[in-house]
């Protein structure tokens, strides 16, 4: 009877993750996108300039504001997947500073990212992140772990 049961769990699991998802997708992979009601938003993809000092590092993106901007302080973001690895995206806020927005990242103590969630939507790769605490109003930066790409958006 356990063995039915446990089954039956493994079953119902299955078939909700292979429900189809039917809602608006991304035009570019490596690229999450803003999602806004039917619309996607793209993020503002730049590279991050990296300083170091002592055993300091600091990732430094150019302007004070970023392009893209949403009103949601819980936003979701689409992505379509190719050699961005959605599991390696980190979330962070920036500080605005002279003209630019920065990360500060001491090497004693790294800065801890924001949490998100992270769900496959479908097969063919794409992907929900979603943010699990609201957000303050300011600018902030998805970027895959180890690397300079950011992907960056202002809550206002």
């Amino acid at each position: 009877m356990m063995r039915r049961i446990v089954w039956l769990g493994f079953a119902l699991a299955l078939a909700a993750s292979a429900q189809k998802y039917d809602g608006p997708r991304p035009p570019k992979p490596d690229l999450p996108y803003l999602k806004h009601a039917d619309n996607l938003i793209p993020t503002e993809a730049v590279e991050a300039r990296e300083e170091k000092k002592k055993d300091d590092t600091t990732y430094i993106v150019a302007g004070a504001n970023s392009s893209t901007r949403t009103p949601l302080a819980a936003p979701i973001f689409l992505m379509q997947s190719g050699s961005v690895v959605p599991e390696n995206l980190r979330l962070f806020k920036f500080d605005v500073k002279s003209g630019h927005r920065e990360l500060f990242y001491p090497a004693r103590k790294p800065p801890q990212a924001i949490r998100i969630v992270v769900t496959r939507l479908s097969a063919d790769g794409l992907w929900k992140i979603e943010v699990d605490e609201s957000l303050a109003p300011g600018e902030y930066v998805l970027s895959p772990e180890g690397s300079l790409q950011a992907f960056c958006f202002q809550v206002f």
